[in-house]
């Protein structure tokens, strides 16, 4: 293979790894019914003036396995990091008793779960379309640097076998984390 050609599919195997990888870190955030502690991972308090993440001014425990444990290291932040949890986006409600703070995960219902697994598969889909599309952006930079080099149709057929291997093993890789993530979501 040329090495124009080898140094294309480098740089997709490069980028389809970055959209399998921002996968798995969007599907850490989806709420399972478990407590996992990478969903605090968005939260940041105003702390003396300036937002700071969450996790650089606490210790996160999981005592139990649908309880989160926040212990901060200045307490004086206690009502600042109870407001900012309020206001995110995680859906539940913190409980402190001045010492720590609290987060306790609900069981999921029926009708919860199925509308979490439709998102999980949305987002994987969404994935695959990126990942598809960057399949097209290679083939099509291959076709210009085609006409610019004159290599063969034959050099041109091959690596776009290489491009679909490429791509096929990280559409499965995807649908991998998809299988995994609607298994913990369905898990009662």
């Amino acid at each position: 293979m040329l090495p124009e050609l080898e140094e294309e599919l480098l740089l997709l195997e490069e980028k389809l790894e970055k959209a399998v990888n921002h996968l798995s870190a969007e599907y850490v955030t989806v709420r399972a019914g478990r407590a996992n502690p990478k969903i605090l991972d968005n939260i940041t308090v105003d702390y003396y003036g300036s937002p700071t993440p969450l996790r650089q001014m606490a210790n996160i425990t999981v005592p139990e396995a649908r309880m989160l444990v926040i212990n901060l290291f200045d307490k004086s932040a206690t009502k600042e990091t109870v407001k900012a949890i309020s206001a995110s986006d995680i859906g539940i409600n913190p409980t402190d008793d001045g010492k720590v703070i609290r987060l306790v995960f609900p069981q999921l219902t029926e009708e919860r779960r199925k509308d979490l697994v439709k998102q999980v598969k949305k987002m994987s889909e969404d994935c695959k379309v990126v990942l598809r599309n960057e399949r097209r952006d290679i083939l099509d930079r291959a076709k210009k640097l085609k006409k610019d080099m004159n290599f063969s149709e034959d050099e041109l057929a091959s690596f776009e076998k290489d491009v679909q291997k490429t791509l096929d093993k990280y559409i499965e890789n995807a649908e991998e984390l998809y299988k995994t993530k609607e298994k913990e979501i369905l898990e009662i």
